[in-house]
């Protein structure tokens, strides 16, 4: 599989039912293995209802972007800014919220696509760092953000349904990029 042939759009409104759908099955595959099923369903009961989904596509400081590959939605990138941000609410930073593959695509180049474009508009909103939460157990995801140069600044309780697990809060500076 070639990058080029992987198209990065906006998700617009009509595109809710798809976005849920990517949304549920990625955050399934990633997180349920080491979580009770009925704490899964809690969350993204919650999490991708179409509801909170359609609230935040109509947000103007949250994005949603799809990647798509021969018109098939195979991952996507949610980015907040300004207070639409979960923890930290500062105007001269970017949120990465969610940057999820299926599995099938993991490994093919997809998260760093998605990546990169939340880097352009990081760079396009001349904002002065990049951030993120990130389970302290998903190491996959911890070590890919240390190679494109995140360092670790605090921690975060993330509720996932009755449980409460640690985000490590991680941080690019975007200064000298």
């Amino acid at each position: 599989m070639n990058s080029l042939e992987i198209e990065i759009e906006r998700v617009r409104i009509d595109d809710l039912d798809l976005l849920q759908t990517i949304g549920r099955q990625t955050f399934y595959d990633t997180f349920s293995p080491a979580n009770t099923e009925e704490n899964m369903n809690k969350y993204m009961d919650e999490g991708f209802s179409s509801e909170k989904l359609a609230a935040e596509i109509n947000n103007k400081d949250s994005e949603f972007y799809f990647a798509k590959l021969e018109g098939k939605v195979i991952g996507y990138l949610k980015i907040n800014s300004g207070s639409s941000q979960t923890d930290l609410k500062d105007h001269k930073a970017l949120e990465i919220e969610r940057i999820y593959v299926l599995k099938e695509f993991q490994g093919k180049k997809v998260g760093p696509l998605l990546f990169d474009k939340a880097l352009q508009i990081a760079k396009r909103k001349k904002v002065e760092y990049v951030w993120l939460g990130v389970w302290e157990e998903n190491h996959r995801a911890i070590n890919f953000y240390k190679k494109k140069g995140f360092m670790e600044f605090d921690k975060h309780i993330f509720k996932l349904g009755e449980d409460e697990q640690t985000d490590l809060m991680m941080k690019l500076e975007l200064k000298n990029r």
